[in-house]
């Protein structure tokens, strides 16, 4: 367990609404004292993280592990380390594993590889139909019971409204959320890019805007309808942006994520046929990105989520109408966050409660931020340290990314999870760098 004086920090920590410079003193992985002004006890190491942040460990409650049935693109091992290396200790994993997770089973086996790796604790996300198929729910309780959090058929749509409202009239009983993929298949069935000038140009058939907003709209309708809790997830237009701001004024219960690529990227990085850019939904246009930031900066859009979508070689070098649809995110997503600060659009408290807090809050996780007297959980980031993103940085198993090669700015440089250093990228707690690095 650590037992560490780390001084000199900016000390953000969302939860208890603190962003001050002092120190945070671990006394056998529990934090014990915060604040300005603290003396350590004689003969505790004391590391100067000047220039550094210290947050509550992140949060992603929107990735893609890959196991059980296609661990040869991501693991829960695998996928633990890339998310202590991108500042992450919780993460939710969606259920379109192979099988589903649709029984308490899986929900257990996934958690147990969790514990086993030690790298971050996995509340999972189960799904809402029996094998996402859409026609029979889920046993909710069971699943609720084993530990997941929340309920999507992420990955496909439920497309009967019928099974939807009985989904979140479901719901009510558990006082749990369900996580809506707004997608309408009758519109964006055949599309692999978003439909606009760059798909006429490229000659490959698109998806509209109105395949996610018409979703959108139903989705918030049927909350309303029956008062139970929606969260929309991976939002890329500009009018669910509206949608959803509209359906907060009326106190309808939705919240709301977004993914760094939808407020970094445009349908241009799809020039060229790049299918390391293709995912769904699609990278849209620059009003829409424009849209997205506006929504994290006014509150309409609750969390940033990785939708982390690990695929091979196989999936990605091929033809792009071919390729598989998703973006590995869980390494990439704090330095890409960081360019909304850097931009102005966001300060750092705000972009790090987007990361934490309001993340926690949007699936009611119940998680605490830096609260003396319990176990250390924290991220150290070095917001000027650049990351060259290449295959040999990334703890990822698989490295479908569009940012693969760019230099980003801002890294974490340390994670510490259940009061001991997961991930310590120079070595700030004479950890080996690269133990357990696949």
């Amino acid at each position: 367990m650590l037992t560490v004086f780390l001084e000199n920090a900016r000390i953000i920590d969302p939860y208890n609404s603190l962003d001050i410079h002092g120190a945070v003193l671990v006394e056998d992985g529990l934090i014990t004292a915060i604040g300005g002004a603290i003396s350590p006890p004689e003969g505790i190491p004391r590391i100067d993280i000047s220039g550094r942040w210290l947050t509550p460990g992140l949060i992603d409650i929107h990735c893609h592990l890959r196991e059980p049935g296609e661990e040869y693109k991501e693991t829960i091992a695998t996928g633990s380390m890339a998310a202590a290396a991108g500042g992450f200790t919780t993460l939710c994993p969606m259920p379109n594993t192979d099988p589903p997770n649709d029984s308490a089973g899986i929900t257990r086996f996934m958690i147990d590889k969790a514990k086993e790796a030690g790298k971050v604790r996995v509340f999972p996300i189960g799904a809402i139909t029996k094998g996402q198929n859409g026609e029979e729910l889920t046993e909710f309780g069971d699943l609720l019971g084993a530990g997941a959090v929340a309920f999507s058929d992420d990955g496909l749509p439920v497309k009967n409204a019928r099974m939807m409202r009985f989904a979140l009239e479901y719901s009510l009983n558990f006082g749990c959320v369900i996580v809506s993929h707004s997608e309408e298949m009758a519109l964006s069935s055949g599309g692999v890019m978003n439909e606009g000038k760059m798909s006429t140009v490229l000659g490959l058939k698109g998806i509209p805007n109105a395949a996610e907003d018409i979703m959108v709209y139903r989705d918030i309708r049927l909350s309303e309808l029956t008062g139970a809790r929606i969260h929309i997830a991976h939002v890329s237009t500009k009018e669910s942006v509206r949608l959803i701001r509209d359906a907060k004024e009326r106190g309808v219960p939705v919240t709301a994520e977004t993914a760094p690529h939808y407020f970094s990227l445009t349908e241009d990085r799809v020039d060229g046929y790049n299918t390391l850019a293709k995912v769904n939904p699609p990278l849209r246009t620059e009003e829409d990105r424009r849209a997205v930031v506006e929504g994290l900066r006014d509150g309409t859009i609750d969390c940033i989520a990785t939708d982390h979508a690990p695929h091979s070689i196989l999936e990605k070098e091929c033809e792009f109408e071919h390729a598989a649809n998703g973006i590995i995110g869980l390494e990439t997503a704090l330095s890409l966050g960081l360019r909304l600060v850097r931009n102005g659009d966001l300060n750092a408290y705000e972009l790090l409660s987007l990361f934490t807090s309001k993340a926690s809050h949007c699936l009611g996780l119940g998680l605490r931020g830096l609260d003396r007297g319990s176990r250390a959980e924290f991220t150290i980031i070095d917001p000027e340290k650049d990351f060259s993103v290449e295959p040999e940085t990334l703890y990822s198993r698989s490295h479908n990314t569009p940012f693969l090669g760019k230099t980003l700015k801002g890294r974490v440089v340390a994670t510490v999870f259940d009061g001991s250093p997961v991930f310590d990228l120079e070595g700030l707690f004479h950890a080996k760098k690269d133990l357990d690095r696949r």
